[in-house]
């Protein structure tokens, strides 16, 4: 097969200096039509972000607005507090106070109920916060995880149960998990930092009923440092919108989808994530991306920046469905992009640069059926190189892309 290869060895540009005007008008542009897709992710609408501030919008001060039940702290002492302002708990124990002051809303609800968390708080990596269906809790502090633990405990946890919202969160120490969702529909996570030793950050998936989506998952900023595992992992969720993504120096991936359907991310933004493993920036597994038993562009990505670490970008077993318009990656120790037996996947819809680091290659293993429509493009490669290999599979293309001490070897 002739490769598909309009590429150029010496990269030649025409500079340019538009009028600033100009440029704010198409910048503004493009930020609109950017939201406007990520709008049009999911589109039925889900009951716990339908109060939740729309995509791009700005979010109220921690503490803001109207709750239910109030968890604050003098000295050692925690106080739970119900809608009358009677005391629910009152104990040195951060956890218990906390999940009595979820206890204390109406049982049965039907719309949100809000529940506020003023102060630092301590717990186990060994417990959990449990969440109720229509439930939000903001945490206007941080919750230190210590100790040890085992199976799916997690200072946020959530099983079965619809309707939650986390619009706050900050997590130190070592969880299992940072927030631990399964079997859950229509959850909003809003600005989420987690400054770890250890553990995963963002886990939600469908494991305990995988006859079961998770449904309508939204999460606008979520900042991880420090995790043993995964910033965000999900598996099993159908309808998934995430702003941003932030990994510095965790363990495994920086986000990680598996039998994922229905998703538009805005940004990866990885440093040094999986360093000396073959995880990746951004990672697709286990048929993400396929519905029923085809794979149309269902999952479609803004951007991904990877600054060393293990793989840049890598998409394996029989995932795919997907579009990334924008990539930069940089001196990757492992491949900085890797496709393997997967379909339907363009890397750089948009635009992108790959500088250094392991090649970009469309491999194969034999439990599956190989590569195909996969397709690099608008991209600038400098100092790696571009391999196809084996020779197996079919409709795989390469076009416009400028490379510089770089070779190609295209089947």
């Amino acid at each position: 097969m002739a490769p598909h290869d309009t590429t150029a060895r010496t990269p030649t540009r025409a500079a340019s200096r538009p009028v600033r005007r100009r440029r704010r008008a198409a910048l503004a542009g493009t930020a609109a039509a950017l939201l406007a897709a990520a709008l049009a992710v999911t589109p039925q609408v889900d009951a716990a972000t339908a109060g939740a501030p729309a995509a791009g919008a700005e979010l109220a001060a921690c503490g803001d607005g109207t709750f239910q039940s109030q968890v604050t702290v003098s000295g050692n002492t925690w106080t739970a507090r119900n809608a009358a302002g009677a005391a629910v708990y009152t104990g040195t124990d951060f956890r218990a106070a906390v999940q009595a002051g979820i206890g204390s809303l109406t049982a049965g609800r039907t719309s949100m109920q809000r529940v506020l968390v003023r102060g630092n708080g301590t717990m186990s990596a060994g417990s959990r916060i449990s969440l109720a269906s229509w439930t939000s809790l903001s945490v206007c502090g941080t919750i230190s995880v210590t100790g040890s633990g085992s199976g799916d405990q997690a200072p946020i946890y959530a099983r079965g149960v619809s309707n939650i919202e986390v619009p706050y969160l900050n997590v130190t120490g070592s969880p299992l998990y940072g927030v631990f969702m399964r079997n859950v529909t229509n959850v909003w996570l809003g600005q989420i930092d987690m400054r770890l030793s250890g553990g995963l950050g963002v886990r939600i998936d469908n494991r305990g009923d995988t006859a079961q989506w998770t449904r309508n998952v939204r999460i606008d900023n979520v900042y991880v440092s420090g995790a043993s595992s995964h910033a965000v992992e999900t598996y099993g969720v159908d309808g998934l919108t995430i702003g941003t993504v932030t990994a510095r120096g965790v363990g495994e991936s920086g986000l990680l989808l598996n039998q994922t359907i229905n998703a538009t991310v805005g940004t990866v933004d990885a440093e040094n994530a999986g360093s000396g493993t073959g995880y990746a920036a951004f990672r697709m597994a286990n048929r993400n991306g396929r519905v029923g038993s085809s794979y149309p562009n269902n999952i479609r990505v803004g951007t991904v920046k990877a600054r060393g670490g293990g793989r840049g970008v890598f998409c394996v077993s029989e995932s795919g469905g997907a579009t990334i318009d924008r990539v930069d990656i940089a001196n990757t120790g492992n491949n900085s992009i890797l496709i393997e037996n997967c379909y339907n996947v363009t890397i750089a819809g948009a635009s992108g640069t790959v500088s250094g680091g392991g090649e970009i290659r469309i491999a194969a293993r034999t439990e599956f059926p190989p590569s195909s429509g996969i397709r690099f493009q608008n991209l600038t490669v400098s100092n790696t190189n571009i391999t196809w290999s084996p020779c197996t599979g079919s409709n795989n293309t390469i076009a416009n892309v400028t490379r510089s001490n770089s070779t190609l070897t295209w089947c």
